[in-house]
């Protein structure tokens, strides 16, 4: 199959912003976005033409193996954001403020995300909320910090939510989400919910919903690279589509240069210097 034609170099030239994704909103253009938790991640998504790149406090299961998001701290999401915004030169980065610190009070969340701002360069904090968030997320708005809000399946309230399972509440899904938009946030991510429940919110609010085993009806889309390009560890789960094999590919690589240094095939004349 072909692949896509890359977007025009005048179209890369500019960074995204919020008003940007507001007006792929209103233009119904839908909005890409996938995470990245390292130089060459960021930058492939960068250069694949997504609009938002997303350091996730996934980093905690994706990269360091943990059972949950929980585990990740302040300063490991402006480690790895740090190092995907010097990546990333157009899309939009959004770095995940991790647990509890939006629990904490808006003192507190304030203070956290803008070191998120100061100490990464990304362009918006995202943080996983009820409609009980909103003088968090208004605070922040109030700062001067852009906020992504995230309802239904919450990853940092797993325990509580009974596991990775699908949300179905409507009316408190509903409620948690124009609570987020009507606070002042940018946009609003929609995780393992019913199709019927996000085209809803996606019609009720003002901001673009960027969904993720949501259904086709969201305003964008939003997958994790690893799984997007076959290389997560675990079990992919059902909404993932995988665009490629990446970890089949890399074991393969290993396994045949181990073979060619067994057999003393590597290193070889055109590998040995001097």
């Amino acid at each position: 199959m072909t692949p896509p034609a890359p977007r025009r170099e005048s179209a890369l030239a500019r960074r995204m912003t919020v008003k940007d994704l507001a007006t792929a909103r209103r233009d119904r253009r839908p909005i890409t976005m996938v995470t990245a938790y390292d130089w060459p991640t960021g930058r492939l998504a960068d250069e694949a033409g997504v609009d938002c790149v997303l350091v996730g406090d996934s980093v905690a299961m994706v990269v360091a193996g943990r059972d949950s998001t929980i585990p990740a701290t302040l300063d490991q999401m402006i480690y790895h954001g740090e190092i995907v915004c010097r990546a990333v030169k157009r899309a939009f980065v959004v770095v995940d403020l991790p647990f509890p610190l939006q629990h904490l009070g808006v003192r507190t969340a304030i203070e956290s995300c803008a070191r998120l701002l100061k100490e990464t360069g990304c362009q918006a904090v995202k943080l996983e909320g009820t409609a009980g968030q909103a003088d968090v997320i208004a605070g922040l708005v109030g700062a001067g910090i852009p906020v992504m809000g995230h309802v239904g399946l919450r990853p940092q309230a797993v325990h509580q939510l009974g596991g990775y399972r699908m949300q179905r509440d409507g009316e408190q899904l509903m409620a948690d989400a124009l609570a987020a938009a009507e606070a002042g946030a940018c946009a609003v991510v929609l995780e393992c919910i019913p199709r019927e429940a996000a085209a809803a919110i996606t019609a009720a609010i003002g901001v673009p919903t960027i969904g993720i085993g949501a259904g086709p009806d969201c305003d964008g889309q939003v997958l994790v690279m690893h799984d997007l390009v076959g290389l997560s560890a675990d079990r992919v789960p059902r909404f993932v589509r995988p665009y490629a094999d990446v970890k089949t590919t890399i074991g393969a690589a290993v396994a045949r240069w181990r073979h060619d240094v067994e057999r003393r095939d590597f290193p070889g004349p055109a590998e040995t210097l001097g």
